[in-house]
């Protein structure tokens, strides 16, 4: 009997080792590419506690080398003087007037997040590849510009450590995630031009950093950038995201189309990602939950009593509250959709469109529309709404690697083209796309192709015929332009993840 337990014990074992080998392998980006460097600025607002500890989930999937507290037109701490401090945007000066501190949950609340994700590390690490210790993220927290709405006057460790990041040696690009205002970005700026312009060496300063910073911003909450950054760093690129994010932000309901708002509702919301998934999950802020964030008196939300006739809608019980700020890593997660390097492309950070006016400025906005399927009408948000389902499934699924073993959980299939994904045709051509998919879990498999119209330039609707995992497109004999294709594919987990190829075609005219 113990004979038996113990190869019943050892052959376990060797299939748990052997299953989160193969998911190290794979469930983290894709091999011989290097995971994106970033930088996250922050106010501290509760949806930005909640864009963290999604964010700590997807940990492995960028190279996170700063956590910065910052200021925005929403929060800042004042001097301890009792400085009265006047918004310089509109909506905040009209709402709040002169203030000596404004909602300030001050410059701790990331400690416990990071306890309980060094309590969950052991976990996440047996499901992929990747993940950085606590004390590694502990070691690069620092306070920035906090005072005041926009205040970049002085330089801070958290001013002072981003400057030595856009000065350091390494040149792969570098994204400053903008979750609050940009004013600690805009004094490390400030202070690299201070020391360098003027020098023989500010040309190649300037151009080092313009070459590698990219900013990611959720609206503009102070004037920093407008007033400092565009002007005077003109050549540094910016991805600014006004409108698609509202469906993870606090009016979702407005936004997500009533058959995907279950996905974010408390049923959902607690059964699969909340409750029972370990003590960082446990922190996370929805609505009646009975948590309330120190220093901000306006965080209501967690009152059972205050669910009715809010501002944005009629909530329940454990539903999402918001998630505006998440979109910024989103786009940094590589599941195949190729955007990181093409904002216009479009992806689970949403879509961006450069910018005619000022060519080193991606942004959506009222000219950046896909056709919504639930409306039937063309959408400003639907760019980041098309992705919800498989953004919220993936994060149940990640919410399991916090408590489960690597056999009990589940995790991403795997896409390859088979071929070139950037491909030239000439207009009336026949083509094939393949992909081969499996799936570390032994999960069955669901390939799905679409044409993504609204993205590239090919207008015509081609004949297409999909069989299995490979597709037969006949290209319209009279048109041309660059066609986009994305294979879909979906596992059959508890909670289905997917992972996509696009595939990009370069179709001429005929001669």
């Amino acid at each position: 009997m113990y004979r038996s337990a113990s190869l019943l014990f050892a052959i376990q074992l060797s299939l748990s080792l052997f299953l989160s080998q193969s998911v190290l392998n794979l469930a983290g980006a894709r091999q011989g590419e290097p995971k994106p460097r970033t930088i996250i600025t922050t106010d501290g607002e509760i949806d930005d506690v909640d864009s963290f500890i999604r964010l700590l989930l997807y940990a492995n999937e960028f190279r996170i080398e700063g956590l910065i507290y910052s200021s925005s037109m929403w929060h800042y701490k004042g001097d301890g003087k009792g400085t009265l401090f006047t918004s310089e945007m509109e909506m905040t000066r009209k709402m709040y007037g002169a203030k000596t501190s404004l909602r300030w949950p001050g410059v701790t609340w990331m400690e416990p997040l990071l306890e309980a994700y060094g309590e969950v590390y052991p976990n996440l690490s047996q499901h992929a590849a990747g993940f950085p210790t606590k004390e590694y993220l502990q070691s690069v927290v620092r306070v920035g510009n906090i005072d005041f709405e926009g205040e970049m006057a002085v330089d801070t460790e958290g001013s002072e450590f981003i400057k030595g990041k856009l000065l350091d040696d390494n040149l792969e690009p570098l994204y400053l995630q903008v979750w609050g205002g940009t004013n600690t970005i805009a004094r490390a700026l400030k202070s690299i031009e201070d020391q360098y312009k003027g020098t023989p060496e500010w040309e190649s300063i300037y151009n080092k950093v313009t070459q590698k910073a990219i900013l990611y911003a959720i609206l503009d909450q102070d004037a920093t950038y407008r007033k400092y950054i565009a002007p005077q760093w003109p050549d540094l690129k910016i991805y600014y995201n006004s409108s698609q994010f509202w469906c993870l932000a606090y009016p979702w309901k407005r936004a997500v189309p009533p058959a995907q708002q279950f996905l974010l509702e408390g049923k959902f919301m607690r059964e699969e990602i909340l409750h029972g998934h370990g003590p960082l999950l446990s922190q996370y802020y929805s609505y009646g939950d009975g948590q309330v964030q120190a220093g901000d008196e306006e965080h209501i939300h967690g009152d059972p009593t205050k669910l009715v006739n809010s501002q944005w809608g009629t909530f329940g019980k454990y539903d999402f509250i918001s998630e505006g700020d998440s979109p910024a890593y989103l786009h940094l997660i590589d599941v195949g959709l190729d955007n990181l390097q093409h904002p216009q492309w479009g992806g689970w950070g949403g879509r961006l469109v450069q910018s005619t006016e000022q060519p080193n400025r991606w942004e959506d906005g009222k000219d950046v529309l896909d056709y919504n399927p639930f409306t039937e009408k063309m959408d400003a948000t639907y760019p980041q709404i098309r992705w919800i389902e498989a953004i919220q499934q993936d994060f149940a699924g990640r919410a399991d690697w916090c408590i489960k073993d690597v056999a009990e959980a589940n995790h991403p299939p795997v896409v390859e083209a088979l071929g070139e994904t950037h491909r030239t045709a000439t207009a009336g051509d026949r083509l094939l796309l393949e992909v081969k998919t499996s799936d570390p879990d032994g999960d069955d498999l669901h390939t799905h192709f679409w044409i993504y119209p609204e993205v590239g330039s090919y207008e015509a609707q081609p004949l297409v015929m999909q069989e299995g995992n490979q597709l037969e497109i006949q290209l319209h004999p009279t048109s041309s332009g660059q066609l986009h294709v994305v294979a879909e594919v979906r596992d059959s987990g508890e909670h289905p993840m997917t992972r996509y190829r696009r595939f990009v075609i370069e179709v001429k005219p005929l001669p």
